[in-house]
């Protein structure tokens, strides 16, 4: 059976136009191209999606933006994963293609 790697996303500020102004009941909007980066990275990654936000705010938000398709869970927890993607980890740069880029060629620094 094959298992595809698991990648944790942060919503605020990497699927979403969050700048640092937390709203508890409001989600930003979706940054342009997160639904092509989603289809994209689904295909050969299983993608969850990790908040401190409501769950069921979250699937709405997910739902609403066509997304929820691209998305096996929603936790509050740091879970056990292939790579984490977050705005103050790995770094988003404003551009899908070249974070695709950047996941494809991701090693931990002992494999080099």
């Amino acid at each position: 059976m094959y298992y595809k790697k698991i990648i944790l996303i942060d919503l605020d500020g990497v699927l979403n136009t969050y700048q640092g102004y937390f709203i508890e009941d409001f989600i930003p909007s979706t940054l342009k191209g997160v639904n092509k980066f989603s289809k994209t990275l689904s295909k050969n990654y299983d993608i969850k999606i990790f908040t401190t936000r409501n769950k069921l705010l979250t699937a709405k938000w997910l739902i609403e933006n066509n997304l929820d398709k691209y998305i096996i869970d929603i936790t509050d927890k740091k879970d056990l994963c292939w790579l984490y993607i977050d705005d103050r980890c790995l770094q988003f740069k404003g551009n899908y293609n070249e974070l695709l880029e950047e996941i494809e060629h991701f090693k931990p620094w002992y494999k080099d």
